[in-house]
């Protein structure tokens, strides 16, 4: 069995390093503060006005966030797939977001609005740390919201994880007929993530400690 396995983003996101080709853009719009926004491209071409586009609709979340707040962009192409990944982290949470249209243009406009509503769905979960406080506008913290939707776990499953390879992972991820699987890394005895990818692949996500 061929497999290969993506390593994918740790808990602790790093985005650096990774990427073909990254443009970091600070701005300021309104009065508010400066945001730092990183803007990185996957075989795509970065251009004025695709940076642009980006600055000017997530601009509209410095009503939520102090300048202590970074966000990291991310556009890609693959065949007719323009897709822009977003994520943000704050202390003991990442707030992500991708969106997939055939206009990348379409794609930063509808990321934009799937933040701010993951951002006011679940507004008391994010700033009930002392911690993140820091990271929102005092206006967004104090205005009354929509009541959240209540978070219910209807079933908890214990079971014996046994040290084992990634690779060995995905085999018996697959006798399961699972998308993901959890288990504890041989070679460093961290609990890690297997899961399934597009065109028979696999993903790992493994902690940063």
């Amino acid at each position: 069995m061929n497999m290969i396995i993506d390593h994918g983003f740790p808990y602790h996101t790093k985005i650096t390093g990774i990427l073909k080709k990254q443009s970091v853009s600070n701005f300021t719009k309104k009065g508010l503060g400066i945001m730092r926004i990183t803007i990185s491209g996957r075989n795509i071409e970065l251009t004025d006005g695709l940076k642009a586009a980006v600055e000017d609709k997530l601009g509209k979340l410095e009503k939520y966030f102090t300048p202590d707040a970074e966000v990291y962009v991310t556009l890609s192409v693959e065949k007719e797939r323009q897709k822009i990944e977003v994520t943000i982290p704050v202390k003991g949470h990442i707030i992500r977001s991708e969106q997939v249209s055939n206009d990348m243009y379409v794609s930063i406009d509808l990321v934009e609005e799937i933040i701010e509503r993951q951002l006011k769905k679940y507004k008391h979960k994010l700033i009930a740390q002392k911690q993140n406080s820091s990271y929102f506008q005092p206006e967004f913290i104090e205005k009354d919201t929509e009541g959240e939707d209540e978070i219910k776990i209807i079933r908890t499953k214990k079971f014996d994880m046994k040290p084992m390879y990634p690779e060995d992972a995905c085999v018996q991820m697959e006798l399961l007929g699972h998308d993901f699987f959890v288990f504890v890394n041989a070679e460093d005895d961290n609990v890690n993530v297997v899961y399934k990818r597009k065109g028979n692949t696999y993903g790992l996500i493994e902690p940063e400690l």
